[in-house]
């Protein structure tokens, strides 16, 4: 009986460790877990967010459907403008160069969007441009080279860096201006003369002991770039304070203002290489916007002068009225005078007083 005490107690007591065992085995493991460095990552991965949000289908249905196809067009012309975002036309895209209640301007959200990889920016190549995997601009190259000052954070389970910029570090306020590239087309199977921008390249002003110099930073398909700025609204004027208007309405619309370039042609030149004072290059500007009207209005059928005037009467009638009309005042302005006999005057009356 001894023995079978003595068992039944050691049973007892083996049962009773085990569960104190396996609570500290689990309290073990979930200290590891807070300490281990792969737990700490998660966690920072979940605070981490994105502050655009992803393209949804029919946003990106609704870019298929707002995209202009050149490829049929009969006549085009390429034309490079440059926006002086300083001016009161172009200031919305500037202002406000700080993010005030989430708005930002348009350098603001096309640098949050490089930073999150949602678009790809190119190369800026002298005198041409080049939309490929070999010229695709790197994030982290172009940081430095335009010394933008910035954090490098490990990226989750061993993938790409991510960075954190500060949003007084981003050189929103140092872009002043923009290069602008537009393809003028007429497409004869829809009778449809239109404007399509293609690309944009922001140029960054810097000021030093030279004074200042300017440096095009990349190129961005404006095709890439329209489905995030489309619902980004911006005041368009000092007068009406209501945004009712998005960055691409501002594009589409054509409300900015922008000076001509350069134009594409085979010696691929800009105007100021055969345009070297400021006169003839503002003469030779005024030739190109000339041109472009002039083709517009060639298109489509003019009104024959022989068309009605207000009183439904012909052109021709009209001015036959007036000529014979001016004749007649000639003729009575040139007629000889006449002089007629005067009325000889009666004898005197006495008045009634003399009488």
């Amino acid at each position: 009986m001894r023995h079978l005490n003595f068992i039944a107690i050691i049973a007892a007591s083996l049962l009773t460790s085990l569960p104190i065992g396996a609570q500290e085995d689990n309290t073990n493991n979930q200290q590891r877990q807070r300490r281990s460095p792969q737990a700490s990552r998660g966690e920072r991965a979940e605070q981490r967010e994105s502050a655009t949000p992803d393209l949804t289908i029919r946003a990106q249905d609704l870019n298929e459907r707002l995209t202009q196809e050149i490829g049929n067009a009969r006549w085009t012309r390429v034309i490079y403008r440059q926006l002086n975002l300083l001016d009161e036309q172009n200031a919305p895209l500037y202002y406000p160069v700080q993010a005030v209640n989430g708005q930002r301007n348009l350098f603001s959200t096309i640098f949050q969007l490089l930073g999150e990889k949602k678009i790809k920016a190119y190369e800026y190549l002298d005198g041409y441009e080049e939309f490929s995997e070999q010229y695709e601009v790197d994030f982290k190259e172009m940081l430095d080279r335009f010394h933008i000052f910035y954090e490098e954070v490990p990226g989750e389970r061993g993938g790409e860096p991510g960075f954190v910029i500060n949003e007084s570090d981003i050189p929103s306020a140092d872009v002043r201006s923009l290069y602008v590239k537009e393809a003028w087309y007429f497409d004869q199977n829809n009778s449809m003369f239109d404007v399509k921008i293609l690309a944009i390249c922001p140029i960054l002003t810097s000021v030093g002991d030279m004074g200042e110099t300017t440096m095009p930073m990349f190129w961005l398909p404006y095709e890439n770039i329209r489905p995030y700025i489309s619902n980004a609204y911006i005041m368009t004027s000092n007068l009406n304070n209501a945004m009712t208007f998005t960055m691409d309405d501002y594009f589409r619309r054509r409300m900015f203002k922008g000076d001509i370039i350069k134009t594409q042609n085979l010696l691929n030149q800009p105007l100021q290489a055969y345009c070297p004072t400021p006169d003839s290059l503002r003469k030779e500007q005024e030739r190109i916007e000339n041109q472009l009207v002039a083709f517009e209005k060639a298109l489509w059928f003019q009104p024959d002068t022989t068309s009605t005037g207000e009183n439904g009467k012909t052109k021709e009638e009209e001015s036959t009225r007036k000529s014979r009309r001016q004749a007649r005042k000639e003729a009575k302005v040139n007629a000889p005078k006449v002089d007629t006999p005067k009325a000889q005057r009666a004898a005197p009356v006495r008045s009634v007083r003399r009488r």
